[in-house]
C-alpha cells in the first residue's frame, strides 16, 4: 500500500473512468496478482463438478474403490488449495481497496493545500466534505472488482468450455446468457449513474448549508430569519429524501436481478440437463456436472453485475474528485513592485478608502458587503484595487500575502499544542510574544484555564473551547504574526459586551502605528476608530468619526442603536 509520506503521482483529471483505471495503473502489479489468484479460484470452482462427475462414472457406479477414492482425495485437495486462494484473494484485493483510498485522500488533501484561501471561494464546505465522507469510500470499493470481474470472466468462460465437452447445446445456452443478461441489466445501470448522481450533487449542497447554518445562527436570530431558513432546509432536506429513495429503487432492481437472473439462469440449465439425461444423450455423473457447473456459475454471473453496480457508482464518485482536482489556485502572475512603504489601500468598486498606519472600521447592515470589500483588498477575489496607486493585481501573490493578512472570525484552528497554533508561520516565538499577543486579545483568561497554559493541546477547530475563545485565539495568532496591514472580519462578534469592550482598547494600542481594518457594527469598537466607513449597498454611503456619523447620519444611527440593544439583550 502507498506510504504516508510517498509520492501520490500526478492522477488522470479527464474523466470519471480515467481516474479510476489511473488508480489500477499506480498498483498495476497488486491487482494482476488480484486477478491471477481471483481467475484460478473460480476456475478450479468450475473444476471441482467435473472431479465430482468423474467419481461418480469411474468410481462409484462401476464399483471401482481405488478410482472413487483417487478423485475423492482430488477433491479434498482442490478444495484446500481453492480456500488458501480465497483467502489470499481477498487479503490482495482488501490492499487495492485501502490503496485506492490512501491515494485518493493524499491525492485530494494535496490540491486542497495547492488551492489554499482559493479553495472556499471555488467550492463550498459541503462539497470537500462529501468527497472526504463518502466518495472516496465509493471508489476504492468500486476497485474490489477488479480481481473478482477478472475471475469471473474466466469461470464464465471455463464452465462453457467444460459444458462444451457435455453437450453444445448447453454450451450455447451458457455463452448467450451473459449478453441476454447485459441487456436486461444495462439500461438500469445508466440510470443508476444519472440518479446517483443528482443525488451527489443535492447532498453537497445540503451538507454545505448545514455548515452555513451553524456558522450563521447568531445572524439569523437577531433578523428574524430562523424560521425562514428552517422552512428551506426543510424542503431541500425533501428533496434530498425523494432523491434517495429513487436512487434506492433502481439499486434494489439491479440487486435484485442479481440475484434472480442467475437463479433463473441454473434452473434453465438445470432442466435442460436433465431432459439430455432422461433421452440417454448425457450420463448420470454428466447431470451431476451439469447441475455443478450451472451452480458454480450462478457466482461469476452473480459478481458480474454486481461489478457493473459497483463501478458506476465508482465512476460517479471519481467524477466529483475529478472536479474538484480541476479547480486551480489563485495566480501569481504578477509583475508590479509591492510599494515600498506603508501606503493606501483603495477599492473603487465600494469607495473604501483605507490610509496607512490607522484603526479602519467598516459598517454595513448587511455582513457580506463588509466582508466582500475585505476580500478584494485582501486579494482573494478579482477587483481593481490598488495599493498606493499599483493595482493590487498586478503585485506578485506572495508579496501581498507577506504584508496584508486577512483574518477571518471562523479560520481553521489545526490541532495542536496552544504554542503552535498561535505561532503560524512563525519559527518558536517566545513566551514574551506569546503573551503579548494574547493579552493584547483579551485572551489571558484562556491561557491561564487550561492545564499546562501555551503547551495544552488544542482539539481540530478549537472545539475545546468556547466559541468566544476560539476567536479571541484566533485574533491573538494574528496580533503575533504582526502583518503591515491587518484586516480582520467580525474579530469581536461571539464576545460579550465587557470583553469587547477589552479587545477594543487592547487591539487599538497593539496595533499603533500599523494599518488595520476591521469589519463591524459594534458601538464599542466603533467609537476605538480613527476613520469609520458606512456601507450601504456594498458602497461607502458615509466616512468619518464614529460620533461624527451618529449625528450626521440617521440609517448610521439605526444600524448602531440596534446592535447596541442586542447586546443589551441576553442571549
Amino acid at each position: 500500500m502507498i506510504d504516508a509520506y510517498e509520492d501520490p503521482g500526478t492522477p488522470d483529471r479527464r474523466g470519471g473512468l480515467r481516474y479510476l483505471c489511473w488508480l489500477v495503473r499506480m498498483q498495476a502489479g497488486r491487482c494482476a496478482a488480484g486477478a491471477l489468484l481471483a481467475s484460478t479460484w473460480m476456475a478450479l470452482l468450475a473444476a471441482t463438478p467435473y472431479l465430482l462427475s468423474r467419481a461418480i462414472d469411474d468410481g462409484l457406479e462401476p464399483g471401482d474403490p481405488g478410482a472413487l477414492a483417487g478423485w475423492t482425495g482430488a477433491l479434498v485437495a482442490v478444495g484446500a488449495f481453492n480456500a488458501w486462494l480465497s483467502i489470499m484473494r481477498h487479503r490482495t484485493m482488501t490492499r487495492v481497496r485501502m490503496d485506492a483510498n490512501f491515494r485518493t485522500v493524499k491525492v485530494v488533501v494535496g490540491h486542497t493545500v495547492r488551492l489554499g484561501a482559493a479553495l472556499r471561494r471555488q467550492v463550498g464546505t459541503g462539497e470537500v466534505v462529501t468527497i472526504g465522507v463518502g466518495d472516496v469510500q465509493t471508489i476504492s470499493t468500486s476497485l474490489t472488482v477488479v480481481g473478482p470481474g477478472v475471475g469471473s470472466l474466466v469461470a464464465y468462460v471455463a464452465v462453457a468450455a467444460l459444458l462444451l465437452s457435455v453437450s453444445v447445446q448447453l454450451a450455447l445456452v451458457v455463452l448467450l446468457g451473459m449478453p441476454v443478461i447485459g441487456v436486461l441489466v444495462g439500461p438500469l445501470l445508466g440510470r443508476l449513474q444519472g440518479t446517483e448522481t443528482e443525488y451527489r450533487e443535492r447532498q453537497g449542497v445540503l451538507t454545505a448549508r448545514i455548515g452555513d447554518l451553524a456558522g450563521g445562527l447568531r445572524v439569523l436570530g437577531g433578523l428574524g430569519g430562523k424560521g425562514l431558513v428552517a422552512d428551506a432546509f426543510a424542503r431541500d432536506s425533501g428533496r434530498l429524501r425523494e432523491q434517495g429513495y429513487r436512487v434506492g429503487a433502481v439499486t434494489s432492481w439491479v440487486q435484485a436481478l442479481g440475484v434472480g437472473l442467475p437463479t433463473l439462469f441454473l434452473a434453465v440449465v438445470t432442466w435442460l440437463g436433465a431432459r439430455l439425461a432422461a433421452q440417454g444423450q448425457i450420463s448420470v455423473g454428466e447431470l451431476v456436472s451439469v447441475y455443478g457447473y450451472a451452480a458454480v456459475l450462478v457466482g461469476p454471473v452473480s459478481f458480474l453485475i454486481e461489478m457493473g453496480y459497483q463501478v458506476s457508482r465508482g465512476v460517479v464518485a471519481a467524477r466529483r474528485v475529478v472536479r474538484f482536482l480541476r479547480l486551480e489556485p489563485a495566480r501569481d502572475d504578477g509583475t508590479r513592485d509591492a510599494p515600498a512603504e506603508p501606503s493606501v489601500l483603495y477599492d473603487p468598486a465600494s469607495g473604501v478608502r483605507v490610509p496607512p498606519g490607522r484603526l479602519t472600521v467598516l459598517a454595513g447592515a448587511r455582513p457580506a458587503d463588509a466582508t466582500a470589500v475585505v476580500d478584494r483588498l485582501g486579494r482573494y477575489a478579482p477587483s481593481d484595487a490598488t495599493w498606493g496607486g499599483v493595482p493590487l493585481e498586478e503585485v506578485p501573490l506572495a508579496r501581498v500575502r507577506e504584508r496584508i493578512l486577512v483574518a477571518d472570525h471562523d479560520a481553521d484552528l489545526f490541532a495542536g499544542p496552544l504554542r503552535e497554533l498561535l505561532a503560524g508561520h512563525s519559527r518558536g516565538p517566545g513566551d514574551e510574544a506569546l503573551s503579548r499577543a494574547v493579552r493584547a486579545a483579551a485572551a489571558d483568561d484562556v491561557v491561564r484555564g487550561l492545564p499546562d497554559g501555551f503547551d495544552t493541546t488544542v482539539a481540530a477547530q478549537g472545539r475545546s473551547l468556547s466559541g468566544g475563545q476560539r476567536q479571541r485565539v484566533r485574533l491573538a495568532r494574528a496580533l503575533l504574526a504582526d502583518p503591515e496591514v491587518l484586516l480582520a472580519v467580525e474579530p469581536t462578534s461571539a464576545l460579550d459586551a465587557h470583553t469587547e469592550a477589552t479587545v477594543a482598547g487592547r487591539l487599538r494600542d497593539a496595533r499603533s502605528g500599523r494599518t488595520t481594518v476591521l469589519t463591524s457594527t459594534s458601538p464599542l469598537v466603533l467609537d476605538r476608530a480613527d476613520v469609520v466607513h458606512y456601507l450601504v449597498d456594498g458602497k461607502v454611503a458615509a466616512t468619518g468619526g464614529h460620533r461624527e456619523l451618529l449625528d450626521a447620519e440617521p440609517g448610521y444611527r439605526a444600524l448602531v442603536t440596534r446592535d447596541a440593544q442586542a447586546e443589551e439583550v441576553p442571549g
